[in-house]
């Protein structure tokens, strides 16, 4: 079955699986839909970045992987039902998450593709929302072999959105396809070299999908180095903001699948610390800051953050007044290590003229 036969499928059938109901939850750590202000995105104008721009179309148009998303011989199947049950409820929240988030991007990328008018800006999103519905619809082909895919269409209208100011949306998107990148590229690496830790097939296909989570974050720093002011003055604040909640939200996910990461050999705190190393890296040619990773406030809040979230979980599980009680400590103590986060000194950097990277880690 291809990707568009795929995504086709998900949105025919009407039953809403136990996977659906999790892509449609919308907590502070699961994917979330966006909605922004698409007026404003159709006023962006590409000339102060044309040469860059005529560049990336160019890749985005000669489509590199479109072949690649199709199950081939390099596919294992895989037994679900074989698999230690907790390591295949993380397995399965892994890919309903990944999934989540591949088909936020596609929806919002089409909504704009589709009530825009700046062709340059609408030929862009049509481009990112083609790759992302691949993403989605080849990582609901894996659930699909369990009989746990997501109904696509059901989520579609029935997910909450949230609405995001295109800068925020810029900023937000920009860490998640470069920190997505850097996840992918990582797993891959580590995998080569330990195969015999690859717990399902779809890890063979990471190195070129990352490719295309990398061209995306390659779009939106150009995007945002149309206007000097989108990194610059008080925008460096939330600049801050938004690093400081995508990486401490990566490291609270990645914790609660402690079963999944021993199963690929992986330890949580060296792979978190060396995403975020990466990200850093790259994040380097439009963001005037980055985090100082070796600031010792830096993984003892992280620390801090992670233990109140599971304490929360588990409040959130307890339910009733005395779930509402238990909430008061953790939530506390979560904003207090956030701030603290958010407080830290950060370092500086030298944005370079002509933003374009290539993905070379």
């Amino acid at each position: 079955m291809n990707v568009q036969t795929s995504v086709k499928a998900s949105r025919e059938t009407n039953e809403v699986t136990e996977t659906t109901e999790m892509a449609k939850e919308t907590t502070l750590l699961s994917p979330r839909f966006y909605t922004t202000d698409f007026d404003e995105l159709d006023r962006v104008d590409v000339t102060p970045i044309r040469e860059s721009w005529d560049e990336i179309m160019e890749e985005l148009r000669s489509d590199p992987n479109k072949n690649h998303f199709k199950k081939n011989d390099d596919w294992d199947s895989v037994d679900f039902e074989a698999i230690e049950p907790e390591l295949r409820k993380e397995l399965i929240d892994f890919l309903v998450s990944s999934l989540t988030a591949e088909f936020s991007g596609c929806v919002l990328y089409k909504e704009m593709k589709r009530r825009g008018s700046n062709k340059e800006i609408c030929e862009l999103f049509s481009h990112m929302s083609r790759d992302e519905a691949r993403h989605a619809g080849f990582l609901n082909d894996a659930l699909r072999e369990a009989g746990l895919a997501v109904n696509l269409g059901f989520l579609t209208r029935k997910k909450k959105y949230t609405y995001f100011k295109p800068k925020f949306i810029y900023y937000a998107t920009y860490l998640s396809e470069k920190i997505g990148y850097a996840r992918y590229i990582t797993i891959f690496r580590h995998l080569e070299k330990n195969p015999d830790n690859r717990i399902h097939p779809i890890f063979k296909w990471f190195k070129e999908w990352c490719n295309d989570e990398f061209r995306h974050g390659e779009a939106f720093a150009l995007l945002m180095k149309t206007d000097p002011k989108l990194t610059s003055g008080i925008n460096k604040l939330w600049i801050r903001f938004f690093l400081v909640a995508v990486y401490a939200t990566m490291h609270v996910r990645d914790h609660a699948r402690p079963a999944f990461h021993k199963a690929l050999g992986i330890d949580i705190d060296w792979y978190d610390d060396r995403v975020y190393r990466v990200c850093n890296e790259i994040s380097r040619q439009i963001f005037p800051i980055e985090i100082d990773l070796d600031n010792p406030k830096w993984k003892r809040n992280l620390g801090r953050i992670r233990e109140a979230f599971f304490a929360l979980d588990k409040a959130n599980k307890r339910g009733g007044f005395i779930g509402f009680i238990m909430k008061v400590a953790p939530g506390i103590k979560a904003l207090s290590a956030f701030i603290s986060l958010y407080l830290m000194p950060m370092k500086k950097n030298q944005v370079p003229d002509n933003p374009r990277l290539a993905p070379t880690f």
